[in-house]
């Protein structure tokens, strides 16, 4: 209903550029008689022919031809990208919405995989497989103690529908062993990371990616908080990379009436394109607050901007990523894929939120590193003050109110950033997984003291004595540990490893009930 007869067109012109890219980087290509001229003379693949043929080692040409086809692809843009087959394959489960396996989330821990995660309504939670497990036999073949890396776990615990794996487990605070059988079957990834009521009246939904069910997933979402009472919605789009392009336009069509524009897309071999709201949305009257940051980016702008130009939302945050390029992925026989740009977006106002790539793609990489040293990550007048945004076209709101281009959506309610969250102990006990190997080690006994989520929630404080303990467990790792860091990070410490602990036994909802808790952002998002 959105789509008009350009986007026939479209499709014609791209699925005729995905024959001829695919033509193009086969290694073969050169030596077929196909009458096109500007194939036959390829330097490409003339080049990938003599290697093959004649160079003094042997080569991977499958490897050459990917840093051949990524180094092409990068000079024309950032986004343009020559996908590996198991990455084109893990993003394109995430953005699909699931996969085959049995569903669950690990952590491995002195060679043994440990389960953090159980999905719910999964294989792994309909065999009694629990959180806290260790995996020791697969099929009655040693798994625990046997080098253990994540190709092989994937190999194991991901593959064809139906088929069964023998687990033999040893459940939480047991020593004792168990059979499980589990069958791999499909399992869904929702886009909602969390939904509860902030208060009494406000709802909140975190959504991590743009999916091919996030509006599902939405509404699901929404239904449930409108039972509790909600009124007003504060959606949490900081840290969304983006995803699908109509993900955006429906999710955004959620909150807009009939007939409002909500986004348009054009390029030299694609016309321009409108995506319009229907009158289907679940919630177009009531009062809406939307949280960006600086990692927000793509599809997360197409949403932010459309409700920005349309006075529909308040935005809060810092400005986000900067990112209005839309790209189409073309895959190849092997499974790798290109994920290749074919036009740029405009909110309805006109305007392109895209950053500028004419210094190359180590200097927009590094873009975001920039923003903190001048400043603009603490200081909104900093943002209005960058080069970005001096001398860019003027553009307005509905109500008149004006806006920003050429550098990610500035937004209305500025919130600098808090760096004693982001210290480098912090990062680096993060990266470790070192908050929850210390739940899955010393916190699952506590566990047992709170029988539900709200009493953990309320009663549960983290003191500094178990930051101490924390330290020391964590010092077994990290060898060198700057004093005056630990003392800057105990609150955050206190803060995360409370969030971890509570996720291990309630899951994503009560880990961002506490995170939130604590977090500048929201609160002033709560304020709105």
């Amino acid at each position: 209903m959105k789509r008009t007869a350009g986007v026939i067109f479209r499709t014609m012109i791209l699925l005729f550029l995905g024959i001829m890219i695919g033509l193009l980087l086969n290694r073969d290509f050169a030596t077929h008689n196909l009458g096109l001229s500007f194939t036959a003379n390829s330097k490409i693949a003339k080049v990938l022919q003599l290697v093959d043929r004649n160079y003094v080692d042997s080569v991977n040409i499958d490897s050459i031809e990917g840093v051949s086809v990524n180094n092409l692809l990068q000079n024309l843009d950032p986004h343009s990208l020559y996908l590996p087959k198991q990455q084109a394959q893990s993003i394109n489960e995430r953005l699909d919405g699931g996969f085959n396996g049995i569903g669950i989330e690990y952590q491995l821990l002195r060679d043994t995989l440990i389960i953090t995660q159980v999905y719910a309504g999964g294989p792994a939670e309909k065999a009694g497989l629990l959180v806290g497990s260790k995996v020791i036999n697969v099929d009655d073949q040693k798994f625990s103690g046997s080098k253990l890396t994540a190709t092989r776990i994937n190999k194991v615990f991901r593959g064809d529908k139906d088929e069964e794996i023998k687990l033999t487990v040893v459940p939480p605070l047991s020593n004792d062993l168990k059979v499980l059988s589990v069958k791999r079957d499909h399992v869904d990834l929702s886009s909602v990371d969390a939904a509860y009521m902030a208060d009494a009246k406000t709802g909140y939904i975190k959504i991590s990616k743009f999916s091919a069910t996030t509006d599902v997933d939405f509404r699901k979402a929404l239904t449930e908080l409108k039972i509790d009472g909600m009124d007003k919605l504060l959606l949490d789009l900081r840290g969304n990379g983006g995803g699908y392009l109509n993900a955006a336009t429906s999710l955004a069509d959620e909150f807009l009436t009939e007939g409002k524009l909500i986004v348009y897309t054009k390029g030299i071999h694609e016309p321009r394109t409108d995506y319009f709201a229907t009158d289907s949305g679940m919630f177009q009257k009531g009062q809406l607050t939307v949280l960006i940051d600086e990692y927000s980016a793509s599809a997360s702008e197409i949403l932010a901007g459309a409700l920005q130009d349309l006075d529909r939302a308040t935005i809060v945050g810092r400005r986000s990523f900067g990112k209005g390029l839309v790209q189409q992925q073309f895959a190849f026989d092997d499974g790798s894929a290109v994920n290749l740009t074919v036009a740029r977006y405009y909110t309805p106002s006109g305007r392109s939120i895209q950053k500028s790539y004419k210094n190359g793609v180590d200097s927009y990489r590094n873009e975001l590193a920039q923003r903190m040293q001048k400043g603009e990550l603490f200081s909104e007048q900093s943002n209005l003050n960058d080069s970005v945004f001096k001398g860019t076209p003027s553009y307005h709101t509905s109500s008149g109110r004006k806006v920003f281009s050429g550098g990610g959506i500035m937004p209305d309610v500025f919130v600098p950033a808090d760096t004693s969250k982001f210290t480098p102990l912090i990062q680096d006990l993060s990266q470790q997984q070192l908050f929850t190997a210390y739940v899955i080690d010393r916190q699952q006994p506590l566990l047992k003291k709170y029988p539900t989520e709200a009493e953990f929630l309320k009663q549960y404080a983290v003191s500094n004595d178990d930051v101490d303990k924390f330290i020391l467990y964590a010092s077994q790792t990290i060898k060198e540990m700057d004093s005056r860091e630990v003392k800057i990070s105990r609150d955050p410490i206190k803060t995360i490893l409370k969030a971890q602990t509570a996720r291990f036994k309630w899951g994503d909802n009560a880990y961002f009930k506490v995170i939130n808790a604590d977090d500048v952002t929201f609160k002033k998002g709560l304020e709105q």
